[in-house]
């Protein structure tokens, strides 16, 4: 088993039906994005206290991403290797979206913003299992030389599903006749029925790539990484060797976790505080009117703009293989976030709502790069026989400032910026231009094939 057989290419088409999983998956998480804070604040969350409710997600994403890399790496059934853990996430996410916008009428016993909360973690939770056993996918069935392409199809797909996801509510208010309106304490049926269809398409979306991909066997796995067949120490003590990868992780890996910090604190603050930012700030919304008209307004257009920074970044993560190989990966993501913090801060000085579209274009480019590159850089620096543990613990460095800005960013917006939202944005934004800065300080040792 001494030589070493390289993978085979894989035609578009297969690296297509590999990821469409993701189309699913990324229109259930736009539907949450979009859509969780303003359900939220229905419920009653005051906007300070929207970050905190919003810590359910990163904090199972923390937990559970790395224990499903861990199981996955060690999994082969009739399903495979990663298809079983995306296919049950799928599912469980699938409920959790069918069951968010009703939280009113399940709160037999808790008030419903806290079986809201509940939902969004268990939705979040289940996002986490689905999502990054696929990432493990797509590194597992491709060569090297095609690995940028792979993960920025899934990019191209991941905002595909998501600019749908984002749409759909403001479709079903505007075109199809359902009330974007609801009574104080209860979910507008856009909404509602727009939970409904995510849960429909995520679920289809999976089912697809589960039939139509293959996966490799353990035996065809040990053509192609030959180190795999000598278990070391750490292979044979279990969950808890996940400590030790935590310990041994790449020099890279190490470096990319201050760029991820950057990027996904300003992200968050994005999720989390873009609507009453814009209800506030450019509708003149009074703050805690979710019941009235232009409140409904802000939010359905929020949804829109979500819709347009990931179609944005669809287009754009086709370009991405291209431009790297002419600059590099790391010039190509720092450009790419350097945009991006350009469109945060461009909200503050926005009044026309419609102009907010041009500030939609930078993020696009930002979140394009940010769902590809970094997992691009990555893949390469991380042993194949760990390739689902690492894609699970680099997950740390998404959640980590998910978190600590699910502490301090409702803090900070009521005591520091007195309540005004659009100053997270601005926050935001200075720091992934920081983080465009210190992605040009990772070492990425793989050169890119044509």
């Amino acid at each position: 088993m001494n030589n070493i057989i390289e993978k085979p290419r894989l035609s578009f088409w297969q690296i297509w039906n590999m990821s469409f999983g993701f189309f699913g998956i990324q229109f259930g998480f736009a539907l949450q994005n979009g859509n969780a804070s303003r359900i939220l604040q229905t419920f009653g969350a005051d906007v300070e206290h929207l970050s905190l409710f919003w810590l359910a997600a990163p904090i199972t994403g923390m937990i559970v991403q790395p224990i499903i890399g861990h199981y996955s790496d060690r999994t082969w059934n009739r399903l495979g290797r990663r298809r079983p853990y995306f296919l049950s996430g799928a599912l469980l996410a699938a409920l959790a979206l069918i069951f968010m916008p009703n939280s009113a009428f399940l709160a037999y016993l808790l008030p419903p913003i806290l079986v809201g909360a509940g939902l969004l973690m268990l939705m979040d939770a289940s996002f986490n299992v689905a999502m990054e056993p696929f990432r493990a996918l797509v590194a597992d069935n491709l060569p090297d030389s095609q690995r940028s392409v792979g993960f920025s199809v899934q990019t191209f797909l991941i905002g595909a599903g998501a600019v749908l996801g984002s749409w759909l509510p403001y479709i079903f208010s505007e075109y199809c006749g359902v009330s974007k309106i609801a009574e104080p304490g209860h979910v507008p049926e856009n909404v509602v029925y727009s939970f409904y269809v995510g849960a429909a398409v995520l679920v289809a979306t999976l089912l697809w790539t589960v039939i139509t991909t293959k996966e490799y066997s353990p035996e065809e796995r040990l053509q192609f990484h030959p180190e795999e067949g000598d278990a070391d120490a750490d292979e044979k003590k279990g969950i808890l060797s996940i400590f030790t990868d935590f310990s041994k992780m790449p020099v890279t890996m190490r470096q990319l976790g201050l760029v991820q910090f950057f990027s996904w604190f300003a992200l968050f603050s994005m999720w989390v505080f873009t609507t009453p930012a814009v209800a506030e700030h450019i509708y003149k919304v009074a703050p805690g009117d979710t019941s009235s008209v232009r409140f409904a307004d802000a939010a359905n257009w929020v949804g829109i703009l979500f819709g347009i920074y990931n179609a944005v970044s669809a287009g754009y993560a086709l370009l991405l293989p291209a431009i790297s190989r002419m600059t590099s990966r790391k010039i190509a993501h720092a450009f790419s976030l350097t945009a991006g913090g350009l469109g945060l801060l461009s909200i503050y000085f926005i009044q026309d709502p419609k102009m907010l579209i041009f500030s939609m274009v930078g993020i696009g480019l930002a979140w394009g790069s940010i769902l590809a590159m970094p997992y691009a850089i990555l893949s390469g620096s991380i042993p194949a026989r760990k390739m689902g543990v690492y894609m699970g613990i680099f997950n740390f460095f998404i959640t980590f400032p998910q978190i600590v800005n699910g502490f301090f960013g409702g803090i900070m917006v009521k005591q520091l910026f007195h309540g005004q939202a659009i100053y997270a944005l601005v926050l935001g934004g200075i720091l992934m231009i920081l983080g465009a800065v210190s992605v040009l300080y990772v070492q990425d040792g793989k050169k890119l094939k044509k």
